[in-house]
């Protein structure tokens, strides 16, 4: 239920056995991934790698994914950070003409934030790094 996320958040952190670490890991790692896939970025800038369009429009969709994923995973603990950070960033496709009411209604699952937003973030952000391993293979396959 989602009285219970942040709490949840908190029992892992506080009772479970190296809770703690495994969250930080989690969220620390995220981290250095985008430090990795930037210096990846500028590598591939400095040699022209983005002459290359199919391995260039794959790592575009990789950091588009990647973002997606580390957004989702933000707005779980579902503290006010997370909370307001969702509401602001889901808010933004409403600045589509016509269809940008209906993007962010579609997007929350309902009129306002809540247990529908959260566990479909939840799934996402569960499913997407299975996406992005495979679009990371296509962008193996583009490379060599």
């Amino acid at each position: 239920h989602i009285s219970l996320a942040f709490s949840s958040i908190a029992h892992i952190c506080r009772d479970v056995q190296y809770g703690w670490l495994l969250r930080n890991l989690h969220a620390n790692g995220a981290s250095m991934f985008f430090f990795c896939i930037y210096a990846h970025i500028g590598r591939g800038l400095y040699y022209g790698s983005h002459t290359l369009k199919k391995t260039w429009y794959s790592g575009v969709a990789l950091l588009l994914m990647l973002m997606a994923t580390a957004f989702l995973g933000y707005v779980l603990p579902w503290g006010q950070m997370s909370f307001w950070g969702a509401t602001v960033i889901t808010n933004l496709s409403s600045a589509f003409p016509y269809i940008g009411t209906a993007i962010v209604q579609w997007t929350w699952g309902g009129f306002a934030i809540d247990y529908a937003t959260l566990t479909r973030f939840f799934t996402l952000h569960f499913a997407l790094p299975f996406g992005l391993a495979g679009v990371m293979m296509i962008h193996l396959l583009f490379l060599h």
